[in-house]
């Protein structure tokens, strides 16, 4: 009869496809004599049957063979495996039964699967002695090269090796870089990775690990080099480009130790497989060492203006680039002219620095001919489409194409050029995407080809290397990214809460990223009237039982509306008599109102890499020592030392009696500090500059999981298929059912028939889908986990246990942030409002289907299609363009913006079309915002919040859904604050005066900057411009946020003077981003400032381009 052998590697991909094989073969199984599965999901292996041996009772059985198959699978799975399938045949040898023996013929057949005991033997092609024996006396490589090859390890396709035989076999060869062909984990299989350990082996190796996929283990250099057969799905195919571009990046890799001299390559192959894999190798060769190594540091201008140039989310680009110079020069880098500051640093980059005038030009460090240009660039021709024949009008002065920037000895400092369509309204408007322009391209063959560098540093988050248009994920040559960085080893500082655009330049620009902390969070405290009105609550605390009651509360009802929070409190009009109870209640919600924003955490100024850990790093002695002299500032930071260990210690201690609770308490507050001051952000990128390996990390807010810290890792994200969790599902059912309740008193009672929100893959790697799970609970959905905890089927809740209709959602889902990162859970959510919109419920129950009803109706289509919720950008598109134009000032009217966000998001991902990329369906998408009734997005992490950054109001449809509504009626707008583990619902608006009060116009948060000079006025403008942004989209931003920024930066006359001679082009922003926000209409205020204001930019415009007057 007839046997049926099944791979791990097809049976473990999906509960769902496990459920399909397990349904094909079971009508089979009582006619074959033998089933013989091996390592697959539990339901799969139950089919398991050889002669009288079956394994149906798996899982039930008193046996360990079954009951380990009952044991959670984590770490130890796999070791424990291989241990009972060593020793099982042993004892069933002995045992007279046929079913004994039987058993024991199936572990025999599984130990030759997974390559244990003999099978061991057959994988490797040699032992170490044997590879070293044939290495000695090979004769196709000359005598004299053979001790210079580079020699590297492939990692094929075998499950459950153990990493300690690979580890050791690779040092013991001196190997000097791992390629893994694999997709899975170096420890585990398909089903089990054991990450942990898998970077514990890699660690001991001490080299680069290049690896497709998956990226825990510390992996680099993403390429796809081989594909199935699309026919049979069984044969690979090599993809001789993509495995030529492997190659010579790993070699480049390998080179960058600079120790040896090679212009050949070994390559020893640690893992033998069925299928031979032949790849071409080319030769290099190599002279340098330390002294002689070249290095691009390539820093950012986003927008293009020259008062951004050094742009990072929260970095001191030019200060860290020093600090990082500085050290390299003492390892024997060449930085011959390098200047005594950094402040001479960026006055060297960018000409001059920007107080000092004249100067309106950035350094140029090369001029490059059109034909020299062509003849380095071979995808040239292929931009001309976009933007015509070269040299364009970017980086160009018409005759030749400029590479800005300075050199330094053997370090380059470069200026990277900008998308190029952020000034064109209609290439924002119309362009789905669009080729790097000219000059963007010539800045990196020059760093490649001309300046020749050995590796690529970009500085921050982040530039526009790896958004260039080309596939999402697995680049082509004809990808933008791939053609771009070519062959160059690429490094890249990005911060540390960023994972989900780390990852994006880990996989389309083969960075190996290195964190970066963000600055130090501190409670926003409170100012000016805040303060005062602080004060008058205490005073009517401890004398509102007196006479003076009323006259108190009548202050604070005055001061708290100069503070403008009667926007967020109903105030009594001012000397009202109200009642006693009336009064604390007054007071209560006036109190709620200022903790909220005293207590909100706030970053403060810009991290510096490298100076950390001196700057804390300060022992309690000395602070002792100098607090005894007198000296002020240690006085006052010893006071703050006792004031605040006394208060956590007090109220810790008045709250726990077990003595061991404040053990561990503090021994973790400890670890945390350790790990905060212990950052390897310089050590790290030495380590990745001498061709070692970077240990990784997970990526996220360090508040929420400490496991960020040390910074200085390569950054990693999370198992995108184990979201979201069960306590990420309890989280968001929390926060939906405010949103609704919210939602139904602003709406009279009635609930939301339609929310559209925005998911972002940053925010759901830090809380592990909360905000997927959120969407999944909107329409009445639960997610469904596999024996493996992944998360791949939804069932639906029942109508009572619901206890409210299934509301219907129109998901924009960030093409950078989510598409990219989290393709499973978009297939995921597009099932599962599918699935509810076919369910036989009362409309007036289901929302959802009730829509899809009179959609499929409107446009002729059917019910499942017209159910499409799912949308973003065009495939290897980004953005909907909003916040170019809104930075660049370079949009007629909302309208325009409008237009922008429909033709670039418009684009439907479809479950039932596997594999088809993201399709235009904009008459579903209209059809679906038009029934919207409330607009919704998360703030999850106290770094990054509405004003931040522009990627929020870049996916705010608030004003759209307004336009398209039937009735017009504007819809209601919320922001979930799940910052503290009491989440909150507020209004936009609400969140916005938030915002604005804590940071804009906080003098803690404008001082922070203001202390990081250069960087620190883009910072203060770049929040401006981003509240014009909210302003255009929602139309949610009071004119007192823009009358009191105005008071703060400009009517006070020091604050302006340093803002202009700091860096005179952001300040030149930061007065044009006033002119237009009272042009648009945002700010009504007085013909005085506006004159003023106009006078100011006409001063510095004429400073700027060095006119005296």
């Amino acid at each position: 009869m007839a046997s049926l052998v099944s791979s791990p590697f097809t049976l473990s991909a999906s509960k769902e496809l496990a459920l399909k094989v397990k349904a094909a073969v079971e009508k089979e199984r009582d006619r074959l004599d033998a089933v013989l599965v091996f390592p697959s999901m539990p339901e799969v292996m139950r089919l398991n049957k050889l002669g009288s041996f079956s394994m149906s009772q798996l899982g039930q059985s008193k046996s360990p063979f079954f009951q380990l198959f009952k044991r959670k699978q984590g770490a130890g799975f796999a070791d424990s495996m291989l241990k009972l399938v060593r020793t099982l045949p042993k004892v069933l040898k002995y045992l007279p039964s046929d079913k004994a023996q039987d058993a024991r013929l199936y572990i025999l057949s599984l130990q030759f699967w997974l390559g244990v005991e003999f099978g061991t033997r057959w994988l490797l092609a040699y032992d170490v002695k044997e590879y070293l024996n044939w290495y000695g006396t090979r004769r196709d490589v000359d005598e004299k090269l053979r001790g210079l090859a580079h020699r590297f390890g492939l990692v094929l396709q075998r499950s459950h090796l153990l990493p300690v035989m690979r580890a050791t076999i690779y040092q013991e060869t001196n190997g000097e870089l791992m390629v893994s062909l694999t997709g899975f984990a170096l420890v585990g299989g398909p089903a089990r990775q054991d990450h942990p350990r898998a970077v514990e082996a890699l660690m001991k190796l001490d080299v680069p690990y290049i690896v497709a996929l998956p990226l825990l283990d510390g992996g680099m250099e993403p390429i796809v080099f081989s594909g199935r057969d699309p026919r049979t799905g069984k044969k690979s195919h090599a993809l001789h480009k993509r495995v030529e571009q492997l190659c010579t990046r790993a070699i480049k890799w390998a080179e960058l130790k600079g120790n040896q001299r090679p212009s050949c390559l070994d390559v020893l192959m640690l893992i033998m497989i069925e299928t031979t894999i032949s790849c071409f190798l080319s030769s290099h060769s190599m002279t340098y060492n330390v002294t002689e190594k070249k290095l691009a540091i390539t820093v950012f201008s986003f927008p293009p203006d020259k008062g951004n140039i050094g742009t990072a989310a929260y970095l001191n680009v030019f200060a860290s680039i020093y600090s990082v110079l500085k050290d390299l020069q003492k390892d024997g880098y060449s930085v011959e002219g390098l200047p005594e500051t950094a402040e001479a640093l960026i006055e060297d980059v960018i000409h001059d620095k920007e107080a000092q005038f004249n100067s309106p030009n950035l350094n140029v460090a090369y001029k490059m001919s059109v034909r020299e240009y062509q003849n380095l660039t071979p995808y040239a021709p292929a931009l001309e489409e976009n933007w015509g024949k070269p040299p364009g009008n970017l980086n160009s002065d018409g005759e030749n194409l400029l590479v800005y920037g300075k050199q330094y000895g053997n370090v380059f400092i470069g200026v990277q050029p900008t998308f190029g369509y952020e000034g064109d309204p209609m290439r924002l408007l119309f362009s789905k995407s669009a080729s790097p322009h000219h000059g963007f391209a010539a800045y990196y063959s020059f760093v490649e080809k001309i300046f020749k560098a050995d590796a690529v540093l970009h500085f921050g988050t982040h530039g526009s290397l790896e958004f260039m248009p080309g596939k999402q994920v697995g680049m082509s040559d004809v990808c933008f990214p791939d053609s771009l960085i070519g062959n160059i080893p690429n490094v890249y500082y990005y911060a540390a809460n960023n994972p989900s655009e780390a990852t994006i330049a880990k996989r389309r620009s083969y960075a190996n990223t290195i964190s970066y902390l963000t600055p130090p969070a501190e409670n926003a405290g409170l100012y000016k009237g805040l303060k005062q009105l602080s004060e008058l609550i205490s005073s009517y605390q401890s004398l509102k039982d007196s006479g003076r009651g009323q006259q108190i509360v009548n202050s604070i009802i005055s001061t708290a509306r100069q503070c403008n929070l009667d926007k967020d409190v109903n105030l009594p009009e001012e000397g009202e008599e109200i009642s006693a109870k009336e009064r604390d209640l007054v007071v209560g919600k006036v109190y709620s109102k200022i903790m909220e924003i005293e207590s909100r955490l706030l970053p403060c100024g810009l991290h510096v890499i490298a100076i950390l850990a001196e700057s804390v790093g300060r022992n309690i002695e000395d602070v002792y020592r100098g607090s005894d002299k007198g000296i002020l500032k240690d006085v006052e930071l010893l006071r703050q030392i006792i004031d605040a260990s006394r208060g956590a210690i007090s109220s810790f201690v008045r709250t726990t009696t077990i003595r061991e609770k404040l053990r561990v308490l503090f021994e973790f507050l400890g670890e945390c500090l350790k790990l905060i001051v212990a950052d390897n952000e310089l050590g790290s990128l030495k380590q990745a500059l001498e061709g070692k390996y970077v240990e990784p990390g997970p990526g996220g807010d360090p508040i929420r999981n400490p496991k960020v810290l040390p910074t200085g890792k390569n950054i990693h994200a999370l198992d995108p298929q184990a979201i979201p969790t069960a306590a990420a599902l309890q989280s968001a059912k929390i926060v939906v059912d405010r949103l609704v309740e919210r939602q139904k008193v602003d709406n009279g009672g009635k609930y939301p028939e339609t929310i559209a929100l925005v998911l972002w893959g940053t925010d759901n790697i830090k809380t592990y889908g909360e905000s997927l799970a959120q969407v999944l609970w909107m329409i009445g959905v639960r997610p469904v986990a596999d024996t493996f905890g992944r998360v791949n089927r939804v069932e639906p809740v029942s109508l009572e246990e619901l206890g409210r209709p299934r509301i219907d959602v129109v998901v924009n889902c960030s093409g950078v942030f989510f598409r990219d990162l989290f393709i499973n859970q978009m297939n995921l959510l597009d099932r599962a409002v599918k699935m509810v919109a076919e369910l036989d419920e009362p409309v007036e129950q289901n929302y959802v289907r009730k829509h899809a009803l009179e959609q499929a109706k409107a446009l002729g289509i059917e019910v499942r299609e017209a159910a499409t919720r799912v949308f973003s950008n065009a495939s290897g598109s980004y953005s909907s363009n909003v916040n170019l134009a809104v930075e660049n000032s370079s949009w007629n009217d909302e309208k325009q913006l409008q237009d922008m966000y429909l033709s670039r998001k418009s684009f439907a991902f479809d479950c039932d079309a596997p594999g088809a990329g993201m399709t235009e369906k904009r008459k579903v998408f209209e059809m679906a915002l038009s029934t919207a009734e409330a607009t919704f997005q998360n703030l999850d992490s106290s770094e990054i919040s509405l004003t931040d950054v522009s990627h929020y109001f870049d996916s705010d449809p608030t004003n759209l859904v307004q336009n398209l509504r039937k009735d017009g009626k504007k819809p209601s707008a919320y922001i979930a604050d799940t910052t503290t583990a009491n989440a909150q619902v507020r209004t936009l608006s609400e969140t916005v005066r938030l915002d604005a009060r804590t940071k804009l116009l906080n003098p803690k948060w404008y001082e922070g900057m203001m202390s990081s000079g250069y960087e620190g006025v883009r910072e203060i403008e770049k929040r401006l411009t981003n509240t014009v942004g909210w302003s255009a989209t929602s139309g949610q931003v009071d004119n007192w946020v823009y009358e009191e920024a105005n008071s703060t930066f400009i009517q006070d006359e020091n604050m302006l003077n340093r803002l202009m001679s700091t860096n005179p082009n952001s300040f030149r922003k930061l007065v044009q981003t006033f002119l237009e926000a009272n042009g648009r209409g945002y700010w009504e205020t007085s013909e005085e400032n506006i004159e003023k204001l106009r006078q100011l930019y006409s001063e510095v415009e004429d400073k700027i381009e060095g006119i005296d007057r």
